[in-house]
């Protein structure tokens, strides 16, 4: 029961932070930054608004992950989880005190 509660808490944590850039840190690529303030936004927005997950792309119902079309590019995101220090892995993606959520973002050519 603890794994399927932990599950629903990391998915609760990544879509606000997808969704609100809050809550974690956002990491654009040298790609991303390259679009320019306007098509980064559209970008940003595209994500925030990703809803299509599913087993192929969610297997383990965190919604880490997503790629997407906006501004002209095939987009990737990707949600990790680090230590406070953001130094290693977190030992607790679920909990916000040992966590240090990243929300990296780069163009599929980047990948």
């Amino acid at each position: 029961m603890t794994a399927v509660l932990d599950a629903e808490r990391v998915r609760a944590l990544n879509d606000i932070l997808r969704r609100t850039l809050s809550g974690g840190t956002l990491v654009l690529t040298a790609g991303i930054i390259a679009l320019g303030r306007e098509r980064q936004q559209i970008v940003l927005d595209a994500i925030a608004a990703f809803d299509r997950f599913d087993a192929d792309n969610d297997p383990y119902g965190e919604h880490d992950f997503g790629a997407v079309e906006a501004a002209g590019e095939r987009v990737f995101w990707k949600i990790d989880y680090f230590d406070r220090a953001g130094r290693y892995a977190s030992p607790d993606p679920a909990d916000t005190s040992v966590t240090r959520r990243v929300l990296t973002v780069m163009l599929a050519l980047e990948y």
